[in-house]
């Protein structure tokens, strides 16, 4: 084994990494292997296919067998351990062997579901629902509940919350302010950059700003988080690349995952999907928070707009 190798293995932690911070969960591995596979390098991606594609044998290999499977690299496979969250080699064998018991368990395996131009809407309708199924299973056992819990506290506190996405991610923006307003916080959706930024330069502590960027380098997106940063302002990623610039004006990170691209299946349809379920989670928290004041707000909202919803008279 390399010097650099041991150097990452000593003491079963990764260098740069804090100590204090859990590995994932084995239930969490193959969708972050889904999440990252499409940002790592392709000598990466090859040791990330391999354990998601065959734990039980890869929890079998130490590190100098599973490079050679791969044709990489121990460092290279030291590397793709951690960048899937877990500290050395060592902890992600371990859950490896727990996602392999729990795939013998019984749980179902996974299912390769491309839409052909020719599939009947039947199995078009089936594909969707599973791979809407998976991103949200996925989604959330990728999702760091503390960073969740974290910006669940500062938008129940804040002042005022801003929140900035583009084409769909501006639509998850627009519902997550709206759900907001309607329990009486103040919550603005920004899809327009220029607005973004006059906006953010408004913000200081107190204050929240939300980024939600499926590729994490959306710069319409993190020009206005990194104002709203340098402004005071808690500020918050709803991204598919925690690993994207947009982390590094981000003081918590929440983590979406995506059902692999295809030709009639653009990223946007499953970055949606994932995106809606930690707005919701956003919400729901919140809602909990604020209680009090949010129930009241609440009904408050529908009595108004009960009329809108019940059949006219002449």
């Amino acid at each position: 084994m390399t010097n650099d190798v041991k150097e990452i293995f000593s003491n079963g932690t990764a260098k740069g990494r804090p100590g204090g911070e859990a590995a994932p969960a084995p239930a969490a591995l193959a969708a972050k292997v889904r999440t990252l596979a499409p940002s790592m390098t392709r000598s990466m991606q090859r040791v990330a296919e391999a354990v998601a594609a065959d734990p039980a044998g890869c929890a079998a290999l130490t590190v100098t067998g599973l490079a050679e499977l791969t044709g990489t690299s121990e460092a290279t496979v030291v590397r793709t351990a951690r960048l899937l969250g877990y500290p050395g080699y060592r902890d992600l064998r371990l859950a490896l062997a727990g996602l392999a018991a729990q795939q013998q368990s019984g749980r179902a395996p996974s299912v390769t579901a491309d839409i052909a131009v020719d599939d009947p809407i039947a199995d078009v309708v089936a594909k969707l629902a599973h791979d809407e199924q998976q991103t949200l299973a996925d989604t959330a056992a990728g999702l760091d509940t503390i960073q969740l819990g974290a910006a669940v506290t500062a938008l129940a506190a804040a002042r005022r919350t801003d929140i900035y996405g583009v084409g769909a991610s501006g639509l998850v923006a627009q519902d997550l302010a709206q759900k907001l307003l309607r329990i009486g916080l103040v919550a603005h959706a920004h899809s327009d950059p220029h607005l973004a930024v006059t906006n953010a330069v408004q913000l200081r502590t107190g204050d929240v700003a939300i980024a939600i960027t499926h590729s994490g380098s959306t710069g319409d997106v993190i020009e206005p988080l990194r104002v709203a940063f340098d402004r005071g302002a808690t500020t918050v990623a709803i991204t598919g690349r925690p690993d994207g610039p947009v982390s590094q004006y981000a003081d918590h990170i929440l983590t979406t995952s995506t059902a692999r691209e295809s030709e009639l299946r653009p990223a946007a349809m499953s970055s949606r999907t994932s995106q809606l379920l930690v707005v919701d989670c956003l919400f729901t928290g919140v809602t909990q928070r604020t209680y009090e004041t949010a129930a009241p707000a609440l009904s408050a909202s529908y009595e108004a707009l009960a009329h809108r919803h019940s059949p006219r008279t002449r």
